[in-house]
């Protein structure tokens, strides 16, 4: 399976390791900070891709056309949910996940159709639920 992921800061950087542990996986990453493409050069089964994750020029250099798996995990919603569109609508990649801190927007596009993961949602939920329950 051949997967891009867009971000390689501190979730992209585990999400990579996750999927790097799989067998049969490929994970292109892309990101515009040399710095974060650092950490995963010369490892196996991963490439980096330099460059903006909505750049077409730089899709098509990470194979957006062959892949079967994109996931937009920056820190800027507008690029992840950008992104995401991309490579749902124009590139017809049927796997397709943005991370969206805004929970309203995070909304919005999830009713457009885009799956979308709101880790504010997701992470004032579990605290909730850890102040809530008996210790």
């Amino acid at each position: 399976m051949k997967i891009i992921v867009i971000g390689s800061g501190w979730v992209g950087q585990q999400l990579i390791d996750n999927l790097l542990q799989k067998e049969d996986m490929e994970v292109i990453v892309i990101d515009n900070d040399p710095m974060n493409l650092n950490f995963f050069v010369g490892r196996e089964k991963c490439r980096t891709v330099l460059g903006h994750g909505t750049d077409e020029t730089v899709l098509k250099l990470a194979g957006i056309e062959e892949s079967d798996a994109f996931a937009a995990v920056t820190n800027d919603d507008c690029i992840n949910i950008m992104a995401s569109l991309i490579a749902r609508d124009i590139y017809n990649i049927k796997n397709v996940v943005a991370r969206v801190y805004d929970p309203e927007l995070s909304d919005i596009f999830f009713n457009y159709g885009l799956r979308t993961i709101c880790p504010t949602t997701l992470g004032a939920s579990q605290i909730k639920d850890a102040l809530l329950s008996e210790f």
